[in-house]
């Protein structure tokens, strides 16, 4: 994959340069000082040398063999470059400058330009706005970060800032690993993120991909490879711009859409991709996945020396789902034979301040013989009458032998920085506090239950009618926001088999007053206009009319506030329904995301939606898993399955209800938005009802 440039058989590097202060220079350096073993060409049109190495005036020049050109010049300047790149028959080119998209519209059209000459030459290009990418075990750096780079080791770095990369070489050498390689995508212009991680995931010197992202090129595309790439090798990825502030600063940095944080997190589980919410937590885990084996199953134990930094961890593991059992009786049995009386030999073992490499080593095997703990957390302050490298030496062998994860807490600085570097290069991850610690184990318990999961297939029915929806689309009036009549709204939820609430449109009073009768009283009168689909806010919706009396007044008073609201507002009619009580209010629907594509959504109804915020969201298409996993994870969820005195609510119906809707999201591209709220979800067995159904068109297609 893309072996032209990751391992390439010559590289030249356009707007090499003799001055230490060009980056044409740095680039130049760090290809001869990686070690890289093929064929390296430098080009400048004033001649002479650099590093015994002559400068070629020009890319025609350049003898075979010839793979990548890394582009150092001007922006304004790149475009000739990738013509010569195209005629010389070189077919991968990094661009490390800036000034395209990030800058402007102006810096945007050069951009656009350059990818069309790029497309006309069948050229792959990573960046612009780059610094390039380095492999360890090729070696090659192709980068013009200053020196030592990295040291060899197996996690993947991707990201779209090269300054973070600049920062985590310089981090990950403090911290005591190394890395595969490293690869700043830039603006991606041609090369996005999608395409990329396979290429680096097939790496085999790789065994963990991170990433530092701030949006996606190509949603699907990221989707799609992503879950090629995580069943055989773990991918944990940070996304920044979750605030207004941050997605401003993602704009002004690359040019990128930010994206809406929910629709992220929908991606990232549908593509198997695990989410740091820091930079340091995704490097604590990389090292981990890189490291540990995987647990098989939630139930960890606690080695201290302190009772403090036990009650810690203890919390920190409850806070992470992660169980802390009961030790089997043989094993209490055994650790009471080497620790002092006062000593506690429950979960987490506090072997006392006075406990030395032999209690350590000792207490560890037997936990680890434990069968019913999966993983351990050691915890090692400095030592009152030893040292933390010598307690170090005695457990190193004991965890390097062992089939269960086992994870450090090394606490302190300066006294357990000799066993630090002892932990590392036996490739055993330490954390300066039981709480970093805690978050690996879950970490690795997630990654061994991802594994388990086979890709679920995407659930379709075969009752729906897209004929029906595609004619209601067509013929539908489109109010000022985009929204439709309500009207046609229940029409197209009643088509993908949605249960509806029975309702009649009317247009006088007269028809009002016949549905009320025949529906029987109470009943329930709103507005049908696509110009105000938010009835009651704008006090258009009157409910428990009991009497033709009530009717007739809340029709004068709903006419009369929707021409309050707005001015020559169009009223499609007033639709009046039976009322229906009883039931458990939920929200259902589906927003189209600019990146991902339709986002389902599911949580907790009625009018105080938004201040709840219990809501759980699913990028379609929708597994049933997936489907019973969003109703799972919300409060509504769980109340459905009954919540003190209240009887357990149909949630078949409500998957049904969310996997039809994935269906519906994804056959009618020019449905925005979805929203049925409230779906009055019945006792079990007895079905749900759509009271309310909005719906929102594409303002390019409506």
């Amino acid at each position: 994959m893309l072996e032209g440039l990751f391992d390439p058989r010559g590289v030249v590097v356009v707007g090499a340069s003799r001055d230490p202060a060009k980056l044409g220079y740095g680039v130049a350096r760090n290809l001869v000082v990686s070690g890289y073993p093929g064929v390296i060409h430098f080009v400048n049109p004033r001649g002479g040398t650099l590093f015994d190495r002559p400068f070629y005036l020009d890319l025609a020049g350049v003898p075979d063999p010839v793979d990548l050109a890394v582009v150092m010049i001007p922006a304004a300047k790149v475009p000739q470059a990738l013509n010569e790149c195209g005629q010389r028959g070189i077919h991968y080119v990094i661009v490390g400058a800036g000034g395209f998209r990030e800058t402007g519209e102006q810096g945007r059209a050069l951009e656009a330009r350059c990818l069309e000459i790029a497309r006309e030459h069948g050229i792959r290009v990573l960046g612009p706005n780059c610094i390039g990418y380095l492999d360890t075990h090729i070696p090659i750096d192709t980068s013009f970060l200053p020196l030592p780079g990295p040291i060899q080791g197996d996690i993947a770095f991707l990201s779209h800032s090269g300054a973070i990369c600049e920062t985590v070489i310089d981090w990950a050498r403090g911290q005591g690993f190394g890395l595969s390689r490293l690869v700043s995508l830039g603006n991606q212009m041609d090369l996005n993120e999608g395409e990329v991680l396979p290429a680096v995931a097939a790496d085999p010197n790789t065994r963990v991909v991170a990433m530092y992202m701030e949006g996606v090129g190509d949603g699907a595309t990221f989707i799609q490879q992503a879950q090629m790439v995580t069943p055989e090798k773990p991918v944990v990825a940070i996304k920044v711009g979750r605030s207004l502030g941050g997605r401003k600063a993602v704009a002004s940095h690359t040019g990128a859409l930010a994206g809406r944080d929910e629709a992220f997190d929908a991606a990232f589980r549908k593509a198997g991709v695990i989410r740091a919410r820091h930079s340091e937590e995704m490097f604590d885990w990389a090292r981990a996945l890189a490291w540990c084996r995987l647990p098989r199953g939630p139930n960890m134990a606690v080695l201290t020396n302190a009772g403090g930094p036990g009650a810690i961890a203890a919390d920190a593991l409850d806070a992470n789902g992660l169980k802390m059992p009961e030790l089997q009786e043989q094993t209490r049995l055994e650790l009471a034979q080497i620790l002092p009386e006062a000593a506690s030999l429950r979960n987490p073992v506090d072997m006392l301040a006075g406990a030395g490499p032999r209690e350590y080593a000792d207490c560890l095997r037997l936990l680890l013989a434990d069968e019913g703990i999966d993983g351990i957390i050691v915890i090692l302050p400095p030592p009152p009458v030893t040292t933390a490298a010598e307690v170090a030496g005695a457990i190193i062998p004991v965890i390097r032998s062992a089939k269960k994860p086992v994870v450090l807490a090394l606490m302190g600085e300066e006294l357990i920085a000799h066993a630090a570097r002892l932990f590392r290069q036996s490739r055993i991850p330490d954390y300066r506090f039981p709480e970093r610690a805690a978050s690996v184990l879950r970490v690795l318990y997630e990654r061994s239950k991802q594994l388990e999961r086979h890709l679920s297939k995407p659930v379709t029915f075969s009752d729906v009618k897209p004929e029906v929806v595609d004619t209601c689309l067509e013929t539908a009036r489109v109010g000022r926001d985009g929204f439709i009549t309500a009207a046609c709204a229940h029409a197209v939820a009643e088509a993908y088999g949605l249960p509806t609430l029975s309702y009649r449109v009317v247009r006088d009073l007269d028809q009002a007053l016949e549905a009320a009768r025949e529906f029987g009283y109470p009943v329930v009168l709103k507005l049908d206009s696509p110009d105000l689909p938010h009835k009651s806010d704008l006090g258009v919706l009157a409910l428990g009319l009991a009497s033709p009396e009530d009717v007739g007044d809340a029709y004068q008073r709903i006419l009369h506030q929707a021409n309050e609201s707005i001015p020559d507002v169009y009223v499609e009619g007033l639709m009046v329904q039976p009322e229906h009580q009883g039931g458990q209010e939920v929200i259902v629907g589906f927003v189209r995301d600019e990146q991902f594509g339709p986002m389902l959504m599911f949580g907790t109804g009625g009018v105080e939606v938004e201040a709840l915020q219990d809501v759980a969201f699913e990028l379609a298409p929708l597994s049933r898993e997936e489907a019973e996993g969003m109703v799972d994870r919300t409060l509504a969820g769980r109340k459905m399955r009954g919540f003190r005195n209240t009887a357990p609510s149909d949630r078949e119906t409500v998957i049904e209800v969310l996997l039809r809707m994935s269906q519906l999201a994804l056959n009618h591209p020019r449905i925005l938005e979805l929203e049925i709220n409230p779906l009055r979800v019945m006792p079990a067995g007895e079905g749900a009802l759509a009271l309310d159904v909005r719906i929102r068109l594409d303002p390019a297609t409506a």
